[in-house]
């Protein structure tokens, strides 16, 4: 079997895999990262979301072999010295989830979202920006003042 390394949340892992090993199920599976969830295996629903040297990708839709190399951070990765991540903090504050089967997947787009955007994001485009990551427990109203009040703050202390 090939074998794969790459560094996840800061930390250099290498293991086997079979070819078809997706990313998810190396997160997973092999690493005990399961944090990062499987919703739908049709990369439609966004609970797999993970960064992939910076940007969010479906980590059920990419193979682990291509990740050879990378640097891969996970919700298990974010926060820093027991200090939630700026985007888990906002989600919490504005009671940004209810069953949690979305969230870490959402808050690993949303990061992604406010990166890509650092002058700031409306609203409506939040929500344009999220039609790949699926909720079934909220109408998304506040996912979205949560992603909203994280952008903002950025864009405010960029200017």
């Amino acid at each position: 079997m090939p074998k794969v390394s790459m560094t996840v949340n800061g930390k250099q892992v290498s293991g086997e895999v079979e070819g078809r090993t997706l990313l998810v199920d190396f997160l997973r599976g092999s690493l005990g990262l399961t944090g990062t969830h499987v919703g739908c295996d049709t990369s439609q629903c966004g609970a797999c979301v993970v960064h992939v040297d910076g940007t969010s990708v479906k980590s059920c839709t990419m193979l682990a072999l291509q990740c050879e190399g990378a640097e891969v951070t996970t919700i298990e990765g974010i926060a820093r010295d027991g200090v939630l991540h700026p985007m888990q903090e906002a989600f919490r504050e504005h009671h940004a989830l209810q069953c949690g089967f979305c969230t870490p997947g959402m808050i690993m787009a949303a990061i992604d979202i406010v990166n890509r955007h650092p002058n700031g994001i409306d609203e409506q485009a939040i929500r344009h920006e999220l039609e790949g990551n699926l909720c079934r427990c909220t109408g998304y109203h506040n996912i979205v003042k949560a992603i909203s009040s994280v952008a903002n703050k950025k864009a405010a202390q960029a200017a």
